[in-house]
């Protein structure tokens, strides 16, 4: 049954058809190209509203070309332009002049030859070509599709709305959603055209409840009642061509799917033989891949004849075979059988099934045999299928899976039949597998359920699971709480005693409390001294002990404790055990040892390790996050980029996504990406409700350094001092971070003119500096080292609020220089040239600082701290290329001054051709087998150089530049 599209009227639409139509021809876009592009999912009417739009350029005097792409890739260069002019030349009649140049156009494309002018001389013609035909009147492309759109076309598409060629041109297309996925050329395309001015990207969002019924109305013909618009709106979603075809089946008195998509499929399955007919019922109601084996067993068909009515259904494309099995094409094709068959057949197939599976010689497949059981109707014999396929899933740690089959068992034990359920093992056993897979709030609501089933006061046993729970979704101070109770209940026995403050000193490790986390270690270290296997409470304790003594007394005896536990852990083989001992290593090392190399290897061997153990989402992710804030350190930021990605795959939730967030915060910042780490802040401070210093400090700093760099100077202050305020932790190398960063605010503040210095956060902020000073000196040797770092820098800053010391801020430099952390010495380096050139004095000196901190900084990528350098430069007069002795710029290019790209280099050359082709940073990096995060390094560099702000402005310059 095809759609009626064109006779159902636009409905909801007006308002935006006035939008595109002022956009394109209205007075803002007069005399310059102007762009719409309509993006949105399939159904939503774009089609429609091209066309609409386009019959109201027409009547305002526009020449319209109307052109789709095709889903072929690039088969077919500028198909869409030359469908567009074949079009447009059909429909010529009058305008004999126009044809000629239309048909002038078309000839030349046939004519195309490749030659050493190239692809730049190509759009040039095309551009004139255009001009030609437009005779003076404006000129719209509309173009359908555009997610299949081929390289050819999109390269036009940026030089056309370059502005270059003397053309008047607007572009109007529309782009299908769900196709933009991954690294899709057209993505980056769009992202950069929503900067441009006279560009706007439009999200064809799907109707309202109140034109979803008037649109639905009309096409029935007469008003819904209430309860039909109430389906036509629930079951639609305001996708206009859903509300057309289910309005159409309620007009006509059909219920259930569009009768369109069902007779599409079905037309094709009733065209098969009756064995192949079967054959694809079959596979619908299985659990693909369905194995041939398995197929023959449930079909009971001779096996020729099997064979034969697959083949049928493979070649009419309802299927597709592999060496694992048959899957259906398109799983739509299964709701659509679903509605074909009686209740009877549909359990009776699950039935053979499941009685194919149970016969089966070999090991059993439980979670298809619970789930064929089940809709077959029968949950007594499911329910053990299901427990069993849970349990094995925990075997080989694959926790979620086990969650989902407990999940299932649950629901299952709801009509057990004959079978003895204890329902309380099931939730404990739920609960526990959703905790291990990151589930954190389902495992809380799971353990509440658990606790009114068992009624009366909390165990100790209770309150210790809550807690691990509670801090595994990152509500350290509500998990603080648990552990105490659990500690002071009566029906506390030694080995949960021993487990309680064992966790207890872990989250307080977590808080930074590291003195506090030292006591509770030693305590439980002596409880586990009197409980046969213990194990898990040794390995917890003396990781919180190690760390704690590494940090506050002897390094190399806390590191040896560590490296104990982890063994310890390793032979006891439990899990969760093994990833807290990699955990709290890998935070030494990377932390207050300042052993970064060793500690991102432990970190990453580590992940991989507790990857395999089914912890991935939770432990390796936090080891993972450990690993990139290590490689942030070193200055390995597009390293750390690709750690960022890897751990992201894991879908991370609760302390273990706030963790990952604020790795990934500190590298936006740092890239001055300023949307994305206030993203992640936000999303850091939704998650930390009842979090701990050892979340909340580091989140204060992050946002204070981005006010920062947003010239917010008082928002810096404003978290700086929430910082100090809140803060309970022992670790001095956060502390004195937030520190710096307020004083960095002050001095900020003070050299901006914006905002007033606060005298009184100075003093407040100075003599927190002094108690972190003297709490340090008591510290471990490599704990002060860093701390020292941090001094440095404070009390440099404070310099600049009285004359900026040049002396202070080498001594910084020098002192980051010596921990091999790059990113806080070039930023020292540009603050002692700034103080230098305030007092006149040493201006080579301050030149030779700049240029050292400049090509660190742009290594980086770390964009704001570049633009700082260059500003201070320019306004300095100096100049940030290195010079040879003869006087000439090292590496400079020998093309003519007034060539526009002599200021890149050969990469960024070859970076720039391939961003003209309309290539993305994944595909450039692919083609030129460097990273993607070091393809945008050199985009920035190009946009700096060549002063341009998008990748169509450098794209035009490209093509001005290069004909051949």
């Amino acid at each position: 049954m095809a759609s009626d599209v064109d006779t159902a009227p636009l409905v909801g639409r007006a308002e935006l058809v006035q939008t595109v139509r002022s956009a394109l021809l209205g007075d803002g876009a007069h005399g310059q190209t102007a762009a719409v592009f309509l993006t949105g999912e399939s159904g939503v009417g774009k089609t429609r509203l091209l066309g609409e739009i386009g019959d109201r350029l027409r009547e305002q005097g526009a020449v319209v070309l109307t052109g789709s792409c095709l889903d072929i890739g690039d088969a077919s260069p500028l198909h869409p332009l030359l469908q567009a002019l074949r079009r447009f030349d059909a429909d010529l009649s009058t305008r004999a002049r126009t044809s000629s140049a239309v048909r002038g156009l078309l000839q030349m494309f046939a004519d195309e030859t490749a030659g050493p002018d190239g692809a730049g001389a190509l759009l040039e013609r095309v551009s004139r070509g255009l001009h030609l035909i437009a005779e003076g009147r404006p000129l719209v492309l509309i173009l359908d599709d555009l997610q299949w759109v081929d390289r050819s076309t999109r390269q036009l598409l940026l030089y056309l709305l370059a502005g270059l060629g003397d053309l008047q041109l607007s572009v109007l297309a529309a782009v299908r959603a769900e196709s933009l996925q991954g690294a899709h050329p057209l993505r980056r395309v769009l992202t950069e055209l929503r900067r441009l001015r006279t560009v706007r990207v439009l999200d064809l969002a799907p109707l309202g409840r109140a034109d979803t019924e008037e649109l639905a109305a009309a096409v029935v013909g007469r008003t819904l009642s209430a309860e039909a618009a109430e389906q036509v709106w629930q079951r639609s979603g305001g996708n206009p061509f859903v509300i057309e075809e289910l309005a159409r089946d309620l007009r006509d008195g059909r219920d259930g799917l569009s009768e369109t998509l069902r007779e599409i499929f079905l037309d094709r399955v009733d065209a098969l033989p009756q064995h192949a007919h079967a054959v694809v019922h079959a596979v619908a109601a299985g659990v693909e891949p369905v194995q041939h084996w398995l197929l023959a067993q449930v079909l009971r068909l001779p096996e020729d004849e099997l064979i034969d009515a697959a083949r049928a259904a493979v070649a009419h494309r309802l299927l597709v075979g592999a060496d694992d099995g048959y899957r259906l094409r398109h799983r739509l094709v299964a709701e659509v059988l679903a509605h074909e068959l009686l209740p009877a057949e549909r359990s009776g197939l699950h039935r053979r099934y499941a009685e194919a599976l149970t016969a089966a010689p070999g090991e059993l497949h439980q979670a298809r045999l619970a789930h064929h059981w089940r809709l077959a109707g029968e949950p007594a014999r499911a329910l053990p299928a299901a427990v069993a396929a849970a349990q094995e899933a925990e075997r080989l740690h694959g926790y979620a899976e086990a969650h989902r089959h407990w999940s299932a068992a649950l629901q299952l034990a709801a009509d057990p039949g004959p079978l003895t359920v204890d329902r309380v093992e099931l939730l404990e056993n739920a609960a526990e597998a959703a905790h291990h897979c990151g589930e954190h709030a389902r495992a809380l609501a799971l353990l509440e359920e658990l606790a009114a089933l068992r009624g009366g006061e909390p165990s100790c046993a209770l309150h210790i699971r809550r807690a691990r729970y509670l801090a595994a979704a990152g509500r350290s101070a509500l998990a603080e709480e648990e552990y105490q109770r659990a500690l002071k209940a009566a029906d506390c026995s030694p080995r949960d005693r021993a487990a309680a403050a064992a966790r207890l000193a872990e989250l307080l490790l977590h808080l930074g409390r590291y003195a506090d986390a030292g006591e509770r270690a030693r305590e439980a270290l002596a409880l586990a001294e009197n409980v046969e296997g213990s194990a898990t409470e040794v390995v917890l304790a003396s990781s919180a002990l190690g760390f704690s003594d590494a940090c506050l007394e002897d390094p190399d005896a806390g590191l040896a404790v560590m490296r104990d536990a982890l063994d310890t852990a390793e032979r006891a083989g439990q899990p969760e055990d093994v990833a807290c001992a990699y955990l709290h290593l890998a935070e030494l090392l990377t932390g207050p040892l300042n052993i970064l190399e060793e500690g991102v290897v432990v970190a990453r061997r580590g992940a991989e390790r507790v990857a395999e153990l089914g912890l991935g989402r939770t432990w390796g992710t936090r080891l993972l996050a450990i690993a990139i804030n290590g490689l942030f350190r070193v200055g390995q930021w597009a390293e750390a980029e690709k750690v960022v990605a890897a751990a992201l795959r894991h879908r991370p939730s609760g302390a273990d996504a706030v963790e990952l967030l604020l790795a990934r915060c500190r590298l936006s910042v740092g890239y001055g990406d300023i949307e994305a780490a206030g993203r992640d802040l936000d999303a850091v401070a939704t998650l930390l409700a009842g979090g701990g210093a050892r979340h909340v400090i580091p989140l204060l700093t992050l946002r204070s350094g981005l006010a920062m760099w947003e010239g917010r100077h008082d928002v810096a202050r404003l978290a700086v001092q929430r910082g100090l305020t809140e803060s309970r932790s022992d670790d001095v190398m956060i502390l004195s971070a937030l520190v710096w960063h307020g004083l960095r605010a002050e001095a900020e503040a003070h050299a901006s003119r914006t905002v007033d210095v606060d005298p009184t956060a100075v003093r407040r902020l100075r003599d927190v500096a002094d108690r972190v000073a003297r709490k340090s000196a008591g510290a471990a040797r490599p704990v002060r080292s860093v701390v020292e770092g941090f001094l440095a820098l404070c009390a440099a800053e404070v310099s600049r609020l009285d004359g900026s010391d040049p002396e202070l801020w080498a001594v910084s430099a020098a002192e980051w220089d010596r921990r091999n952390h790059p990113y806080p010495a070039a930023y020292s380096r540009l603050r002692q040239a700034e103080a230098l050139l305030a007092r006149r004095s040493r201006v080579a000196t301050a030149g030779k600082l700049l240029r050292e901190a400049y090509h660190v900084a742009q290594g980086l990528g770390a964009v704001p701290l570049t633009s700082e350098i260059r500003e201070l430069a320019g306004r300095a007069r100096v100049s940030l290329e290195e010079r040879e002795p003869n006087g000439g710029n090292r590496g400079a290019p020998t093309e003519e001054a007034d060539d526009e790209l002599a200021a890149l280099t050969a990469r960024e050359r070859e970076v720039l051709a391939l961003v003209a082709e309309g290539l993305t940073n994944k595909e450039i990096g692919q083609r030129l087998f460097i990273s993607e995060r070091t393809i945008g390094v050199h985009v920035s560099h190009i946009f700096d150089k060549l002063q341009v702000r998008t990748r169509v402005q450098a794209s035009a310059i490209q093509l001005r530049n290069h004909r051949g």
